[in-house]
C-alpha cells in the first residue's frame, strides 16, 4: 500500500509539472542536452525569476537536476520519472484500443 501511495504522489507531481506549456518546452529544450538556467529562459517571454520557478517545479518532480559549476547553474533532464507517467498512460492506451477493437467488431456485425 505504501508503494502505491508513493507511486501516486510521484505520478501527481510529474503530471503537475508537465501541465504548464513552458515546463513542457523546457523539457524539450533539455532533451538536447544540459543548458544554463539563463539559457533556459532565453526562448521564453517570461522573467528569469518565472523560469526559475518553472525549473524548480520540474526539479521537485524529479525531471530536472541542477548542477552548480562555479557561478553557472546548469539544468539537466532526468527522463526516468517519465517512465512512471508513460506506464500509466500505456494502460489506458491499451484499454481504449481494446474498446475500439470491440466497437469495430460490433459495427461490422451490425452492418452484416
Amino acid at each position: 500500500m505504501v508503494e502505491r501511495v508513493s507511486d501516486e504522489i510521484e505520478l501527481n507531481e510529474i503530471f503537475r509539472a508537465l501541465a504548464h506549456p513552458i515546463r513542457r518546452a523546457i523539457i524539450d529544450q533539455l532533451a538536447g542536452g544540459q543548458v544554463p538556467v539563463s539559457g533556459v529562459a532565453d526562448p521564453h517571454d517570461v522573467s528569469l525569476t518565472a523560469v526559475s520557478k518553472h525549473v524548480r517545479k520540474l526539479e521537485d518532480a524529479g525531471l530536472v537536476t541542477i548542477e552548480t559549476d562555479s557561478q553557472v547553474c546548469r539544468c539537466h533532464l532526468d527522463a526516468t520519472p517519465l517512465s512512471v507517467a508513460f506506464s500509466w498512460l500505456l494502460r489506458y492506451r491499451l484499454f481504449w484500443k481494446d474498446r475500439f477493437d470491440t466497437l469495430g467488431v460490433h459495427l461490422e456485425n451490425d452492418q452484416s
